[in-house]
């Protein structure tokens, strides 16, 4: 009896370790610490509009939080954007991956016309 792994699974776990090792390492700590600061801020925004369901609060109101909820989390995207395009996008092409760079750029291009 052996064990047997599946080359693929393997690769993918792999590549799944080398881009969690990657982010770890190249997140900017001041971009870390306005992402940080952000989330708290939405967190407690969030807890207010559950409380404002609960307490069956005008509509208007509860659609104005959820606008403010939506830009915070949109300031957040942004932050993380700017992370990634100054760390792993930069890395890339000091490591003539090009290619793959403008393939991710594109990626995250596509992902921002879904809103």
């Amino acid at each position: 009896m052996g064990v047997y792994f599946n080359l693929g699974t393997l690769l993918r776990f792999s590549i799944t370790i080398h881009k969690l090792i990657f982010f770890i390492f190249y997140m900017r700590q001041d971009i870390k610490q306005k992402i940080t600061s952000r989330l708290k801020v939405i967190e407690g925004q969030v807890c207010g509009l559950q409380k404002m369901v609960d307490q069956e609060k005008y509509c208007v109101d509860i659609i104005t939080q959820i606008s403010a909820v939506e830009k915070s989390l949109s300031s957040v995207g942004n932050l993380m954007l700017e992370n990634h395009l100054v760390t792993h996008v930069i890395h890339q092409i000091k490591h003539e991956k090009g290619d793959q760079a403008v393939t991710e750029i594109l990626k995250i291009y596509k992902l921002a016309q879904r809103k």
